[in-house]
């Protein structure tokens, strides 16, 4: 492959802009933990009414402060897992971490949307 500054050449005669200052999200992800991650969301889709939730439900918008409680609350079951603590009612813990990424995903999403989610008291 050859590269100028802005743009590139391949052996088959293809050419594509240069990849310099593009994100890059193949590496900024994991498959391994994206697989994790998505199983997590699915088994959690079942509701307690025996109903499945849409996928992105989430997305409609969660209260800011139920975020940050959830949020603390499987960090604290990471934190036993951690300090090898933890008893058997503590949560494993990759479904602790998938529910920190959940939960720090949630709130971030509220955050960039500028919107707050009135608690339901």
């Amino acid at each position: 492959m050859n590269s100028t500054s802005n743009t590139r050449s391949f052996e088959s005669g293809a050419t594509g802009d240069a990849d310099a200052g593009k994100l890059d999200y193949e590496g900024f992800y994991s498959p391994l933990v994206m697989l994790r991650y998505a199983q997590f969301m699915h088994k959690h889709r079942l509701q307690s009414d025996g109903k499945q939730r849409d996928s992105d439900n989430w997305q409609k918008g969660i209260p800011r402060a139920q975020y940050v409680k959830s949020l603390l609350r499987h960090v604290h079951a990471v934190w036993f897992r951690h300090r090898k603590c933890a008893t058997e009612d503590t949560e494993p813990l990759d479904e602790a971490l998938c529910a920190v990424i959940f939960n720090a995903s949630g709130l971030l999403l509220e955050v960039l949307l500028e919107r707050d989610i009135p608690d339901e008291r």
